[in-house]
Order: C-alpha cells, then structure tokens, then sequence
C-alpha cells in the first residue's frame, strides 16, 4: 500500500509499504530546518506511534549537496529576549525527544553535510548510513557562537565520549565520513547517494521484518540507561550563549558571509 502525502514543500512525508520516509527538502538552503519543519516532524512521528502499521522510518535530504544544516539562521533574528531562547530550547527538545522517543527503527540516510541542528536529528536517530561526501559536526564555536541543547549535549556524548565531544565542538570541524564511521557517528558508509537510498530501504525492510516489541523494547532500554540533562540544568548555560554579543555578531557576519569578530560576551 502506498499512502504519499505532503506536509508542505519544505517537508515532504511519504509511507511506502509500512516504511515511512521524511525528506527534507529545501536544497536551495542545504535543507536548513524551519520552525514549520521541526514541528511537523514531531507532529509526524506521533502519527507513527499511532499507528501500527507503520514499521521503521527514514529521515533524508533532498539532492547530494545536505542532510540538513541545521536551523535556518534567519529563524534567530526574531530573538530579542532571553524567554525567545528558553523558547527555542524547549522547542527543539520537544521536537527532538520526540523523535528519539519514535517506537519505530529511525533511519538517517545522510549525503552531503549534516551539521548542527541537522547532526543533532540524526544523533537521535537508532542507525546513521552515510556516503563517501557525508561529513558531519557542530561548527557553532566559529559561526554563530551559541550552544547545543542540554538533551543534544547528552546524545553526543553519548555516541562518542565525552573526550571527543569537547574535541568535535572546540575544532568546530566537520567530521569526514570514514572518521564519522570510526568514532561512531556512523554505522555504515556507501559509496553514493543513490546506493544510499538503496541501502537505507534495504535495512528498513530488514528491521521492519523483525519481532517490533523486541525493538521497541531495545529502543526504549536504550534511551534509560543514557543520562539525559534536563533543560532545566542547563538553562544558565543557554542564556549565558543565546543572550551573549557574540551570538548577535556570529548571526550578523553568517548572513553577511565575513569572519565574525569574538568578544567573549
């Protein structure tokens, strides 16, 4: 059964078979993430909780060129006070927990860059597939100069180590696809996007053949066991970036394309 749907240009939802699909598909923005489009991927994976017959999800990128690169800097330029910071945070908590709490396989297929906001989606994701172009980090101490969600914090590091988490944020570099596969960020690299594609619904055809509860079940095990920072925790921490000069100037020299200048306030 094939049931194709659109949510809206931006974000495009499909079921195929019991295999749901996600595009993100702003190719002209390296899929960068609007409002509008963490919501309704919330949004759809309730629609998946609901219904069982739905076995496994993928999450991808319109084009070769993006994953996703994060949320669109031009969504920042509304921020005047530090509640439209707190506000963000527990948006994208929501939005991502959401995710991570899907009671079905979710599997990134990643081509292209997968950064910030984009490698935080696909840090909550169970499988991450990605080719020979994949590269994969959180530049934000050289572009904008804010900082990751408590709960984006906490599935890094849960993923690579504490150790390599500091290593990744305090280079702002993006991870080539071989030492993503090494380090863990990846499960597996093929060698274009097209045997991407191919792979990414083999194995979504593969879990969605085994026993869900099992899955389910290893999932959710899983996702305990890992400590998780509370936003709570860390909302000294969001402020102190979000509120700060230099994420005013780091938003100002990215939309300007120049280097930013630092301040440390």
């Amino acid at each position: 059964m094939n049931a194709p749907t659109a949510a809206n240009e931006d974000l495009l939802y499909s079921v195929t078979d019991g295999i749901a699909r996600i595009t993100f598909n702003r190719p002209q923005a390296r899929n960068a993430m609007t409002f509008a489009m963490y919501d309704r991927m919330a949004e759809i994976c309730e629609e998946i909780n609901a219904d069982r017959s739905i076995k496994a999800l993928i999450l991808t990128g319109a084009g070769d060129k993006a994953f996703a690169s994060g949320t669109d800097i031009s969504q920042f330029r509304v921020f005047k006070t530090a509640q439209d910071a707190l506000d963000y945070e527990a948006r994208i908590d929501r939005v991502l927990g959401t995710l991570e709490q899907c009671r079905v396989p979710v599997i990134a297929a990643i081509a292209g860059a997968c950064t910030g906001g984009g490698a935080g989606i696909a840090a909550c994701c169970d499988l991450r597939i990605g080719t020979e172009t994949t590269r994969m980090g959180f530049p934000i101490a050289r572009t904008l100069g804010n900082c990751l969600s408590m709960s984006n914090i906490s599935r890094v590091v849960a993923l690579v180590g504490p150790a390599r988490t500091k290593d990744l944020i305090f280079k702002a570099r993006l991870v080539e696809a071989q030492e993503a596969l090494a380090l863990g960020l990846l499960n597996e690299v093929v060698p274009d996007v097209e045997t991407l594609q191919r792979r990414a619904d083999e194995t979504a055809k593969l879990v969605a053949s085994h026993a869900p509860l099992t899955l389910e079940a290893t999932k959710e095990a899983v996702r305990r066991i890992r400590r998780t920072l509370s936003r709570e925790e860390g909302e000294d921490l969001i402020l102190k970036a979000y509120m700060s000069e230099d994420f005013r100037e780091g938003m100002d020299a990215f939309l300007n394309k120049r280097a930013p200048v630092w301040k440390g306030k």
